[in-house]
């Protein structure tokens, strides 16, 4: 039996949790219980193994896949805040899918590019970082090759290499429809705030497409929704062919709807 089986047959031990288990696992975890905290990822390693396999074949090997999301079950675990209104599961795939993500990125580097260009690559960031630091503004090019001791076409060289290494276009996962953009930190709070809003954009387009027809319309164009410029009224009564009034009250009654919506939904999280 492999190490990948064994695992699976381990995790199979755990059982699920629902909504209310969830919340009083993470009130626990806020207070430091240690024993929550691990019974939380305990039962989510199912999930880790779920998206660790959309991202087989690119690198890196199932098990290792795992290791990493793991990394980033923990993560989400010590980071997750009941408060927001979330599921557990899908603010932990986010975390999940992070972790996986530069973990690749870290390969893809390793595999690409020459020991000896890393070490280079290593020593001009440093030189780039105390120059900038003691001249108070971006280096030029050609100092920052005299500080490292490079000439200017190695400088440029090391650079394009790990541009072309890490490619944030290089699309990634099952459907090769996600950049490594998507899937690494941007900083300290960065992933988590664009987790936030990321869940409350989602929660709004479930939202929107269980609107009848036109009060569908005529959200997605009132506010954009499609990626569009928000547009006004009368553009919109131009475009339905109807009175601006008509549009504002077909607005209005889909507004309520979503708010309702909203009521119900948060309602489903806490049964």
């Amino acid at each position: 039996m492999d190490s990948v089986q064994l695992f699976l047959n381990e995790i199979a031990r755990y059982p699920l949790l629902n909504a209310e288990e969830e919340v009083e696992l993470a009130k626990k975890i806020e207070a430091g219980d240690q024993a929550a905290k691990n019974r939380m990822i305990n039962s989510n390693l199912r999930l880790v193994v779920f998206v660790a396999k959309k991202y087989q074949n690119q690198g890196l090997g199932l098990l290792d896949l795992i290791q990493e999301g793991v990394l980033g079950l923990i993560r989400a675990t010590e980071k997750f805040d009941w408060r927001k209104g979330f599921k557990f599961s899908t603010y932990a795939t986010w975390w999940i899918r992070q972790a996986i993500g530069r973990a690749l990125q870290n390969q893809a580097r390793t595999i690409r590019i020459p020991v000896h260009v890393t070490e280079r690559e290593r020593k001009i960031e440093k030189a780039e970082r105390d120059l900038a630091e003691h001249l108070g503004r971006a280096p030029t090019e050609e100092e920052v090759a005299e500080a490292a001791k490079v000439s200017l076409k190695q400088l440029r060289e090391v650079r394009e290499a790990a541009r072309i290494v890490t490619s944030l276009d290089k699309p990634v996962g099952e459907e090769g429809d996600t950049g490594l953009s998507d899937l690494i930190v941007t900083g300290p709070h960065g992933l988590e705030e664009e987790v936030h809003v990321s869940l409350r954009q989602e929660h709004l387009r479930k939202a929107v497409a269980a609107l009848p027809d036109r009060e569908q319309r005529v959200i997605r164009l009132r506010y954009g929704i499609d990626g569009g410029e928000p547009q006004t009224l009368e553009k919109i009564a131009g475009e339905l062919g109807l009175s601006r009034k008509r549009v504002r009250d077909i607005e209005s009654k889909a507004l309520m709807r979503l708010e309702e919506y909203r009521e119900i939904e948060a309602l489903r999280e806490a049964v």
